[in-house]
């Protein structure tokens, strides 16, 4: 799924300005926090709190600290560049360690099917709208599918964003079965030819036990027809949502196994330490994140290009 990356200095900027929030919020107050004293106990563990604060999360903040008590045990711990630095450090290694599997369908003769997931305001549809342009402006051809049949908003929702990039979509009324909607929908993209199968789902309340029954469903009507497919799992976080983005993504992995995940609205945000806790936790690949509100603002997700951007100045 994973298409081409833009320009490093490009990308960098774009992810400074996104980040700008959540670099303001932590490396702003660790700037506050260490002055142009030497760090003390006592400053890591305000440093602690901050991380905490970030949605980094009690375990993760802990854990990105440990290795600064031991310098400090040492005495090589001397300035606040220093510890940005090891934080940096850390985080990257992290986010590092999550990497996107390589595509194993070099010289696919079938569309590449895309299910996408989320909760309700998620930004689930208006991210597979700017997927979708991504992919067309680079060769693909692209058929989408409105199987959130129980808003009828999300339908009409998705059949203006093909028109606006230029994909085909294919829905029914609201109301209908969403099975019925993803297997005309497979049906129409082979026929067509098309490269990619976007598929939007419904996204009520991750807790429904029915939800993820239906998603399941999705997944067998599609194997039915493609064997080796849905190829992926995307799943939809809002950032702003900040630990609460963990719990869902939890949720949807347990029931359907991510294969990816994107987080829309990071530039809305001060608590981008989710991104970090996110990949710690589930070990599922960040592929994409959404940097602002325009068509082309849905960037790759490059760990070193975020680590820079967070900690750009300091």
């Amino acid at each position: 799924m994973f298409t081409g990356n833009p320009p490093r200095q490009g990308l960098l900027g774009r992810f400074v300005a996104g980040l700008a929030r959540t670099r303001q919020g932590l490396v702003g107050q660790i700037g506050r926090l260490f002055g142009s004293h030497s760090p003390s106990l006592a400053d890591l563990e305000a440093l602690e709190e901050i991380l905490i604060a970030a949605d980094f999360g009690p375990a993760l903040a802990q854990r990105l600290i440990a290795p600064l008590h031991q310098r400090l045990g040492r005495r090589d711990l001397n300035s606040v560049e220093q510890v940005a630095a090891a934080l940096k450090q850390g985080i990257l290694a992290i986010l590092a360690g999550v990497a996107p599997p390589p595509s194993s369908r070099n010289h696919p003769t079938t569309p590449q099917v895309l299910l996408f997931l989320g909760i309700n305001g998620s930004g689930k549809t208006t991210t597979i709208g700017k997927f979708a342009n991504r992919l067309i402006a680079e060769g693909g051809s692209v058929v989408l599918a409105g199987a959130d049949t129980f808003r009828a908003a999300a339908i009409e929702q998705l059949g203006l964003w093909g028109r606006r990039v230029g994909a085909d979509v294919v829905c029914h009324q609201a109301g209908a079965d969403p099975s019925a909607v993803v297997f005309d929908a497979v049906q129409a993209a082979c026929a067509r030819g098309a490269t990619h199968l976007l598929i939007d789902t419904a996204g009520r309340l991750h807790t429904k036990r029915n939800l993820m029954e239906e998603l399941k469903k999705i997944q067998r009507v599609v194997a039915r027809q493609m064997p080796d497919a849905p190829h992926e799992r995307i799943m939809v976080l809002d950032a702003t949502s900040g630990l609460n983005a963990l719990v869902q993504a939890k949720t949807f992995h347990e029931a359907v196994g991510l294969t990816s995940l994107i987080l829309t609205k990071l530039d809305g945000t001060a608590k981008g330490g989710v991104v970090v806790a996110i990949a710690d936790q589930l070990k599922v690949p960040i592929t994409y994140v959404g940097l602002g509100e325009g068509v082309d603002d849905l960037q790759p997700f490059v760990p070193e290009t975020f680590a820079d951007a967070l900690f750009a100045n300091s």
